[in-house]
């Protein structure tokens, strides 16, 4: 089950723009993403800068950008358009521009790389402003290139200004903007990915919004406990208390989850990974030298396990399947009487279910809600975002 609303990052072929502030009566114009970026990289910055400079500011564009696509930040707000020309809000776009040589070779370069911080899944909010006239709690545009002059390379300058702890994703998937409503009214009876969104949504905002009852369990079935959150929400927020979830209570929780989040933000608490959450396929089987988002997911929930398990030590989510998180999975095994061997199979993978599960019975919140996906109890073909058991033994350097 996918925290994230449009499920993954991606890259759109195509955005639109409006050309004004949002409330403006201004020309919506829509471009490929490719020719976006370089419209704005164009109008935000110098060619003559350095490339460590160039670069740096490109992914900054880029990644603010995505973030906008992503967070359905317009569309949740009704607007028909993915971002405006207006740097008051987002990035300086001006039609029909000319484009300089070497930023568009850049972009053609980069254009489907972005900046996350480590362990989460969003595109980083990623603010600049220029650093002269302007400054923010982002990067620097003319700050960038003087660290540029003095050598920097554009890792450095970007983590000089958003932190340490962020990373690059690379060949992000390039297709058409995927709007997360399914577009068709939500109502009991309904099941799907769409419905486990729903009680995500809902559940995360009732941490706000206490009067909205928590949804449990997540299982993608809209049954009388989803109606009875949903008309709780609606009559909260205005909305005909219908227990339907159309396009218009679809977009107000899309627009209060992001908000309560802060996904557009700089200081977001991000989307951590946990079952279902991530990009890739989780394997059944991990080991030792093991790499990527499969590993951090293992350590979060070994994590949440740790906090009412003193003999299971706590785990830094990082994505590498090191001694630390090998001594983790023995001492799992060792609770609950399995072979020491510090490999994260499928018997091993089940009792970290068993214990998972019973924190979720005793404590409800939103990182503790079971996916489907992860539960051993729910066949294949009701799971969603993660497969079960292939049987791949993953060894010292194997990646996901």
């Amino acid at each position: 089950m996918p925290e994230s609303l449009p499920i993954t990052p991606y890259v759109p072929q195509y955005i639109t723009v409006h050309l004004g502030a949002p409330s403006a009566n201004a020309e919506n114009v829509t471009v490929s993403f490719p020719d976006y970026v370089k419209n704005v990289a164009s109008s935000e910055i110098y060619p003559t800068w350095k490339p460590a400079a160039l670069r740096a500011n490109i992914l900054a564009i880029i990644s603010f950008a995505l973030n906008r696509v992503y967070t359905e930040f317009y569309p949740s707000r009704g607007y028909p358009f993915n971002i405006t020309s207006s740097t008051a809000y987002d990035q300086k776009f001006i039609k029909g521009r000319n484009i300089f040589e070497n930023i568009s070779q850049l972009v053609d370069d980069m254009f489907n790389t972005y900046i996350r911080r480590i362990g989460f899944v969003e595109p980083l909010a990623a603010k600049f402003c220029n650093g002269t006239t302007v400054t923010c709690d982002g990067l620097s545009q003319w700050g960038s290139q003087a660290l540029a002059e003095e050598g920097a390379d554009y890792m450095s300058i970007l983590r000089s200004y958003y932190g340490d702890n962020i990373e690059l994703v690379t060949n992000a998937p390039v297709t058409g903007i995927r709007y997360s409503y399914p577009g068709a009214p939500l109502r009991r009876g309904s099941r799907g990915e769409a419905v486990q969104r729903i009680q995500v949504m809902l559940n995360r905002i009732s941490q706000d919004y206490p009067a909205i009852p928590k949804v449990y369990p997540v299982d993608g079935i809209y049954g009388p406990a989803t109606e009875n959150a949903v008309q709780i929400f609606q009559q909260i927020f205005d909305l005909t208390p219908d227990g339907v979830v159309g396009n218009a209570t679809w977009y107000k929780m899309v627009f209060l989850y992001v908000g309560v989040l802060d996904l557009a933000e700089l200081i977001s608490q991000g989307q951590t990974y946990y079952p279902g959450s991530g990009s890739q396929p989780l394997p059944s089987v991990l080991a030792e030298g093991a790499r990527g988002d499969s590993v951090r997911t293992i350590q979060y929930v070994i994590s949440v396990v740790s906090e009412f398990y003193t003999n299971i030590p706590r785990l830094a989510i990082d994505g590498i399947y090191g001694p630390a998180t090998k001594n983790a999975v023995i001492a799992l095994q060792r609770m609950s009487g399995l072979p020491q061997d510090g490999i994260m199979g499928p018997a091993t993978w089940q009792a970290l279910y068993q214990l998972y599960a019973g924190i979720v019975d005793t404590v409800e919140n939103d990182t503790n809600v079971i996916p489907p996906a992860f539960r051993p109890d729910i066949p294949d073909s009701q799971a969603t975002g993660l497969t079960q058991f292939p049987g791949r033994t993953l060894t010292l350097g194997s990646a996901d």
